[in-house]
């Protein structure tokens, strides 16, 4: 039966069902209210990091409730921003990033980007610097701005998003942005890119990642990384991109950034980028309410402690390896997988049909409902599933989500022949 509750991105008639609400979560297992413990493949919404339940994390934001309940970075600072900022720096690399901007969520901070990409062009001179390009199917967020900038195709014109100042580009295809660097490289203010393209999990190619740099140093626009997914160890570096041969200009952080305990989003830049508002004395419009608050910086501080205390990153590496071969074998031995993609511990899983076909995009939540059947939580991806454990799985729950996957993956192809052999006896 339907309740007051209206779900995000949940078919109206699964709303109210018992079986898709969690009652609690510890470790890498969700209870449900249908009684049912599962286990968890996508930490979270691809933000519980570390796991359920991290007990250092929630003596910190517990204590930032009693200690500061709330203070705000709005047109004042507070010490607990300080100290998360400052901590943040160092993460990322205080050589290259001195300036953090703190925001709520990683579509706001799309938002935010876009915004300050404009701006700072603006005082530099640049007025017709407002173009932002991203990258066909990449996902940046759901607010105005980032979802805008999505390039995942989601019913924008239907909620009457406006995209006359976006653009967007094949991902991996260098010939498509050389294009229109060449074209409109003066009229570009950034461009906003994902490490590893959430839909789907398609990893930018080395070479391409190279050419978005020199275009950068070339035409002077901004280069992003939209680390909302990739950061906090999840591709096996604490940011993706700090495998990247330059460092991007400014840095999106958010999922991982306080193992999901709290409504959380930060962007990172270098003190130069700062300098065109100092030196005209020009103030940044932007402001979040929940922002940099005290229990949101706790959390902040406290996962990045918990992330060293736990060698998280090792532990990411470790288990790519691990999924490496697990997946490699999955393909080689489960004819209704195809193929596999990502990296790190952001992986998707490709389908097709007994027939060969790829599964049809519309069979993915049947088989997403298949596999928590079988006993796991995954969420859909591009002609089948994606997998994202926390970087704290040991080898025996890999294995256990594998073994799920498969027999959902199974039971889906044995439903769906049934189903073609009543259809044929009709």
């Amino acid at each position: 039966m339907p309740t007051e509750l209206w779900p995000s991105l949940l078919e109206p008639g699964l709303h109210g069902a018992d079986d898709l609400c969690a009652v609690s979560a510890d470790g890498v297992r969700i209870r449900f209210l249908d009684g049912r413990e599962l286990l968890c493949g996508v930490s979270g919404l691809w933000n519980a990091n570390l796991g359920y339940g991290n007990e250092a994390i929630a003596q910190a934001c517990a204590d930032a409730l009693r200690d500061a309940s709330y203070l705000s970075v709005f047109r004042y600072e507070n010490v607990h921003a300080r100290r998360a900022a400052r901590a943040l720096v160092e993460a990322a690399g205080a050589e290259h990033y001195g300036k953090v901007v703190f925001s709520t969520s990683g579509g706001a901070a799309n938002d935010l980007v876009m915004k300050l990409a404009r701006h700072y062009h603006a005082l530099r001179g640049d007025t017709t610097r407002k173009l932002v390009v991203g990258l066909r199917d990449s996902y940046h967020g759901l607010t105005f701005g980032g979802f805008a900038l999505t390039g995942e195709q989601l019913g924008q014109s239907v909620y009457g998003v406006d995209q006359r100042l976006v653009r967007h580009v094949t991902p991996n295809v260098g010939e498509e942005i050389d294009r229109l660097a060449a074209q409109q490289g003066d009229r570009i203010a950034a461009m906003v890119v994902e490490p590893v393209l959430g839909s789907g999990a398609v990893p930018l190619t080395p070479e391409y990642v190279r050419t978005l740099l020199e275009l950068r140093d070339r035409h002077g626009f901004l280069l992003v990384a939209d680390e909302v997914a990739t950061g906090f160890g999840r591709t096996g570096d604490f940011f993706a991109s700090q495998r990247w041969p330059a460092p991007p200009d400014l840095l999106i952080t958010s999922k991982g950034l306080t193992n999901g305990t709290q409504a959380a989003a930060a962007v990172l830049m270098p003190r130069a980028l700062a300098e065109p508002f100092e030196t005209a004395g020009d103030v940044f419009v932007h402001g979040e309410t929940q922002a940099g608050t005290p229990v949101t910086c706790a959390a902040i501080i406290a996962t990045l402690e918990e992330m060293r205390r736990l060698d998280a990153v090792a532990s990411a590496r470790r288990l790519s390896a691990l999924l490496d071969t697990a997946l490699e074998q999955l393909v080689a031995t489960e004819p209704l997988v195809s193929a596999t993609t990502g990296l790190g511990c952001f992986r998707s899983i490709r389908l097709r049909t007994p027939e060969g076909d790829p599964l049809p995009q519309h069979e993915v939540p049947q088989v997403v409902a298949a596999i928590r059947g079988a006993g796991a939580v995954v969420h859909p991806s591009v002609n089948g599933v994606q997998i994202l454990p926390a970087l704290t799985y040991t080898d025996d729950e890999l294995t256990e989500l594998l073994d799920h996957i498969r027999r959902g993956v199974r039971a889906h192809a044995q439903g769906r022949t049934a189903a073609d052999r009543e259809t044929e006896a009709v």
